[in-house]
């Protein structure tokens, strides 16, 4: 019999999780797993470990599998130490064709990183090769911390990651 996890999940998390299963079916509760993994990734500071995980899955009533499953599938879902903010270049070939290629060149230098890394400082995260971010019109961009920023030039990159303590 395996120990029950869910003191890891604060009040303030479950409170969150419980809304978004009150939008889904009693025998849909899996469907609250992403939010889940968003609100205690958000909880322990920018990613979530597997303890974390089999919270979830516990809390949701689910096997642990299907939560890491899901943590693996979504971009969004950090499951190692990272940065404490979030930076996402859209690659995908309207935003390449528009230049993301250099504005990736310019972050990584500017912060003396590559994509995939953090910063020494546990500043930020200059994550791994974004597939279409769905702003399209607007490229080249990037997501920070889930605001986007369109018509990217490395003087507007400059601008926005100062800005970031």
């Amino acid at each position: 019999m395996t120990e029950s996890k869910l003191h890891l999940l604060t009040d303030h998390s479950r409170e969150e999780i419980d809304g978004w299963l009150a939008r889904y079916p009693e025998d849909q509760k899996q469907s609250a797993s992403l939010a889940a993994l968003r609100i205690v990734q958000h909880q322990n500071d920018g990613h979530v470990t597997v303890d974390l995980m089999d919270a979830i899955a516990e809390y949701l009533g689910m096997e642990p599998i299907s939560v890491y499953e899901v943590a693996s599938f979504y971009s969004m879902i950090e499951t190692k130490p990272c940065g404490r903010h979030h930076v996402s270049v859209c690659t995908n070939i309207a935003c390449s064709l528009m230049g993301s290629d250099e504005i990736v060149d310019h972050c990584e230098k500017k912060l003396g990183i590559k994509t995939g890394e953090s910063t020494s400082d546990g500043r930020i995260l200059l994550k791994k090769e974004e597939e279409c971010l769905a702003a399209c019109g607007g490229g080249p961009m990037m997501q920070v911390d889930h605001v986007y920023y369109e018509n990217l030039t490395p003087e507007k990159v400059d601008e926005i990651l100062d800005k970031l303590d």
